[in-house]
């Protein structure tokens, strides 16, 4: 039995597994366990709680307080796997899976070495590999340009101009720590303005209400968080971010991209210390086009543009995939005998919390196969 990935999915998987009694081998290309969370920025808390974010069996320390910081959920992710006594192999970067004989899985790794398995489940995470888009110029470029998986802190981009591009919750927090971290100014450029919610009001979480509302249909809960949305938070057009007109579920469905929750960037949206501006069309040497002709001449550009799953690389089959790279069968389903994913389902509940409830009946179904 083996599990690729050793973040909250391949931990939780194979947690649930050894208290069912089967042991489990776990592939970590990393040095470390949640290798992942340790290459965040700095400033980075869960945004959701730390009673709705433990993994099956093990709580999060309470003196960890209710938004837990990266480094503390690096050490309690690390205590997981050392409470139930993982067999974790760092450095051990799996590069293809294919079917063997004997209705086994064979798994090749990046030393050369081969390693089969009769049950595999992939948890290596829909935030794989930073994508930065083929914008046109970018090789004329002559300023700095990284992805947000390189950002860690604003003391390089002290007294640079910056312009982070999207507007996640990566990109706004990113363009927060800028601005606050001494950045000369910060633009944010936006192609598709989100839904703003504050992470918490009056002490209700808005996990809490995502959990709550996220078993609305669409044509329910798409009214109802349009009215939320403009009771809770400003109206921000006036300063270049307009209200979104895409349904809030809608997006969840089509785009996979979950609410904004705001952690400072209205704030500094209203300070103007964060500028919102067109979305990116192009670079020369020394500026960055904008999608409503207007142009910007940033020193450095931080691209929160996404990341793609790397599953392509890993198989043979494409159609286990949809056209972006995501399992067509996951959520605790077997998408071919042997074969589960976990981890790649974005709901308005939280990602720890699913995967935990994942985990459970990724557990149970090949305890029973």
């Amino acid at each position: 039995m083996t599990v690729i990935g050793a973040g909250a999915a391949g931990l939780a998987v194979a947690a649930r597994l050894k208290a069912r009694g089967v042991d489990s081998v776990v592939l970590e290309r990393g040095p470390g366990v949640a290798a992942s969370w340790r290459g965040r920025y700095d400033r980075l808390r869960l945004h959701t709680t730390r009673r709705l974010s433990g993994l099956p069996g093990l709580a999060i320390p309470r003196e960890y307080g209710r938004w837990v910081r990266r480094d503390d959920l690096v050490r309690y992710l690390e205590a997981y796997a050392e409470k139930f006594g993982l067999d974790v192999r760092t450095g051990a970067t799996v590069e293809r899976i294919k079917p063997g004989s004997d209705a086994r899985w064979s798994l090749r790794l990046a030393d050369g070495s081969e390693h089969t398995t009769r049950t595999v489940v992939v948890a290596i995470g829909y935030l794989h590999t930073p994508e930065i888009p083929e914008w046109p110029g970018r090789e004329e470029w002559t300023g700095t340009l990284i992805h947000s998986a390189q950002y860690r802190n604003a003391e390089p981009f002290r007294g640079k101009n910056v312009l982070v591009v999207g507007i996640g919750n990566s990109g706004a927090e990113i363009a927060s720590d800028l601005a606050e971290g001494g950045a000369a100014s910060v633009s944010l450029a936006i192609r598709t303005p989100p839904y703003i919610v504050r992470r918490a009001k009056a002490g209700w979480p808005a996990q809490l209400s995502g959990i709550l509302m996220g078993g609305l249909p669409e044509r329910i809960l798409d009214p109802m968080a349009a009215v939320m949305c403009r009771l809770e938070t400003p109206n921000l057009s006036r300063y270049g971010l307009a209200r979104p007109t895409k349904g809030l579920k809608e997006r969840l469905r089509t785009e996979r991209t979950v609410p904004l929750q705001d952690v400072g960037i209205i704030r500094d949206i209203q300070t103007r210390r964060v500028r919102p501006v067109a979305a990116v069309r192009g670079f020369t040497a020394t500026s960055v086009r904008l999608a409503d002709g207007t142009s910007v001449e940033p020193d450095a550009v931080v691209a929160a543009t996404g990341y793609v799953t790397g599953l392509n690389e890993l198989f043979d089959d494409p159609s286990l995939f949809d056209a972006d790279g995501m399992p067509l069968v996951h959520r605790g389903e077997a998408a071919r005998p042997g074969l589960y994913f976990v981890g790649y389902d974005v709901t308005l509940g939280g990602m720890l919390r699913q995967v935990a409830r994942e985990s459970r009946i990724v557990a149970d179904r090949i305890v029973r196969s």
